[in-house]
């Protein structure tokens, strides 16, 4: 394959999984798009799904494809995407970011594998505050 057509390397930008506990001690969960660039993100299009397999039955599982856009994301500034449901820790939850910086076109796929948004594995994620699990 023609190395231009793989795009440019997607640097400093992340997806995060945050737990947050609500006012009645409920945990909740929510996706967050990181800038973590020295430069500004604008026209960003992110699209959420998750895929995997019952593990009882063996029977394919796909969620629904979810599709957000962000005009502009400042350096080291972060955005909410979505809320996540515990149901859907057992699946693989891809978010695939595009996003252009000074005319030039960037996108990666960031996946969360199944079972790996836990609370003993979430760390303090310094930009948010907040703990979670941060792809980068």
């Amino acid at each position: 394959m023609r190395e231009e057509l793989l795009g440019p390397k997607v640097e400093k930008v992340g997806v995060a999984i945050i737990e947050q506990i609500d006012e009645e001690g409920n945990r909740m969960y929510y996706a967050y798009l990181l800038n973590l660039r020295d430069d500004i993100m604008e026209g960003i299009i992110i699209t959420s799904t998750g895929y995997g397999e019952n593990a009882n039955t063996g029977e394919k599982i796909k969620t629904s494809t979810l599709r957000h856009s962000l005009e502009v994301l400042l350096p080291q500034e972060a955005a909410k995407i979505e809320p996540l449901m515990e149901d859907v820790f057992a699946l693989s939850n891809e978010y695939w970011v595009s996003f252009w910086v000074n005319e030039i076109m960037y996108d990666k796929k960031f996946i969360f594998l199944p079972e790996t948004i836990t609370h003993d594995k979430m760390k303090h994620i310094p930009l948010l505050g907040e703990k979670g699990i941060l792809i980068s």
